[in-house]
């Protein structure tokens, strides 16, 4: 009697527990939330948070409430494919994330396999859109287009001995490469192509390297913490070589790591920060953002996790159906001049973001990015 009393008893709580999933749509969001890239991470959360109250509070999604679960990836390949799997289990239709492509890449092969749609906010390595799989998206540019952008503003400017520098990640290593072939193609060829060790504490050795290929400006192609660290001690040893950056130096954190006095004039190519977004979606969003967490976003890739959030969001919903295949289907072929937070967004048939993105920031003095073009 009691065995079936248990069993009646765990089937209830099994069919309710149906009954609630069935209520809801379940979209992913794996982010660093831990780790070196946290103030990503958690900004990440914040955003697309956000975004699903306000979904709801407007009625929800195909007459069902959004329900959002995070996982922590810690910046790190490894954690990332265990927060990847986590999600895979859980009936989530998307991922939205993440920050690093070498801890995307590590994901990849995981939510296609499970036939969950990812939708990376920052990952921008190109390879990772050139491996045809149908369910993978993201709602920032690619590394080839930054190459050119970067290239171009180097050769405009008038470097001539340029070094590059990255730290060997699939993002970073990725980018110096692309900015090489330009620059070749150009007929610039670089005086200076080598790796650091990123997590470092001491950069010194690697600084007096460079310093000794006598360029006239470099190119770091790395994340924040150690851009910021490097023009700090580049400062301290004497050295005012201009420094340029890729879009993954665009954090608040650089300023805070380098110090005012040796990030002044530190120049990256970047999507726009957010404060420079100016679409009404925009300015609705950054007041909604204002006054629940009351400050403005730092990092425009947690503004990229929300767009990412959106469009699997209209995707759904103008879809019909949480069916991942017809889903992806209607962002490769429907989707046309999305209003995203940053910009229109609409996807070729790679899953890759159409348009023109990138933009030139510079630091002045009081610590600000400022756009110059």
């Amino acid at each position: 009697m009691k065995k079936g009393l248990f069993f009646v008893l765990a089937l209830s709580l099994m069919l309710s527990t149906a009954a609630f999933a069935a209520d809801t749509i379940k979209i992913g969001l794996m982010a660093p939330l831990t780790g070196k890239w946290a103030n990503e991470g958690q900004e990440m959360k914040q955003v697309v948070d956000l975004l699903a109250d306000e979904l709801n509070a407007a009625g929800g999604l195909l007459g069902k409430k959004v329900e959002v679960i995070s996982e922590d990836d810690a910046g790190d390949p490894r954690q990332g494919a265990l927060a990847a799997q986590r999600l895979s289990t859980q009936d989530v239709v998307a991922s939205v994330g993440t920050y690093g492509s070498s801890t995307t890449e590590a994901t990849q092969g995981i939510y296609d396999e499970y036939e969950i749609i990812q939708i990376a906010n920052a990952s921008t390595a190109v390879r990772l859109s050139e491996k045809g799989l149908p369910l993978f998206f993201r709602s920032c540019p690619r590394d080839d287009e930054q190459g050119i952008v970067g290239a171009k503003t180097l050769i405009k400017a008038g470097y001539k001995k340029i070094a590059l520098l990255h730290d060997n990640t699939s993002y970073a290593s990725g980018l110096a490469t692309e900015i090489r072939n330009e620059l070749e193609r150009e007929g610039v060829k670089p005086v200076f192509f080598e790796a650091l060790t990123p997590g470092e504490q001491d950069y010194a050795a690697i600084l007096t390297k460079m310093k000794g290929a006598n360029p006239d400006v470099v190119f770091f192609t790395g994340y924040y913490p150690e851009a910021g660290l490097m023009l700090r001690q580049k400062k301290e040893m004497g050295w005012n070589v201009p420094f340029m950056g890729g879009d993954a130096t665009n954090n608040p954190d650089l300023i805070k790591s380098a110090g005012k006095d040796a990030a002044a004039g530190y120049m990256l190519v970047s999507p726009p920060v957010p404060g420079d977004l100016d679409t009404p979606e925009a300015k609705a969003f950054l007041d909604a953002f204002k006054k629940k967490y009351t400050g403005q976003p730092g990092s425009i890739w947690s503004v990229l996790a929300g767009d990412g959030f959106n469009v699997i969001c209209e995707a759904i919903q103008k879809a019909g159906t949480t069916d991942t295949k017809k889903v992806a289907e209607y962002l490769k072929t429907q989707m046309k001049d999305f209003p995203g937070l940053t910009g229109k967004l609409a996807f070729n048939n790679k899953g890759d973001r159409v348009g023109d993105v990138y933009r030139i920031y510079k630091v002045d003095a009081g610590g600000n990015f400022v756009l110059q073009q």
